[in-house]
């Protein structure tokens, strides 16, 4: 196997602790979901690059280059699932439970046999954003993404 990055374990025992001994900070990232469709081309950058040696029409390549494909999911954004049990409900993110790993989205619930309902917790990964949340750090998260992959779209980028 080789080593990419020296300071990073490769032990399974390791790499556990470190997921489950993570920081909020981490958790953050860690817990990122997948945008809808809809909201990766919203946020794209559409690339041409012209073909000097070849003749109409095949001498233009056009295609989408993605920015954001996920974001750290926070309070408020919309959310589909798209796994699991709960396949094909929509609802408002209520809480971000960082501690455990979970979201809490509205309607999503379960009773429990004193008649009381409870959230279900469903991971990050299972669901899609379909609308973001957007604040003014949240646009300038998507905003910096965006221009520095332009900017490596272009060749300007080293590193």
């Amino acid at each position: 196997m080789t080593i990419i990055n020296k300071q990073v374990a490769h032990s399974r025992r390791k790499s556990r602790a470190a997921h489950f001994k993570a920081p909020s900070s981490e958790r953050r990232t860690i817990m990122s979901a997948p945008l809808s469709k809809e909201l990766r081309e919203q946020y794209n950058v559409r690339l041409t690059i012209y073909l000097p040696n070849h003749h109409p029409p095949t001498n233009v390549l056009t295609f989408l280059r993605f920015q954001v494909r996920s974001i750290p999911i926070r309070k408020d954004d919309e959310v589909m699932i798209v796994r699991g049990g709960n396949k094909g409900k929509e609802g408002k993110v209520t809480s971000v439970y960082r501690l455990k790993y979970v979201i809490h989205i509205e309607r999503v619930t379960r009773d429990k046999v004193s008649g009381q309902s409870v959230p279900l917790g469903i991971h990050p990964s299972n669901v899609v954003i379909t609308k973001l949340k957007l604040d003014k750090d949240r646009e300038s998260i998507l905003e910096r993404s965006k221009k520095g992959r332009e900017l490596r779209a272009k060749g300007k980028v080293t590193a």
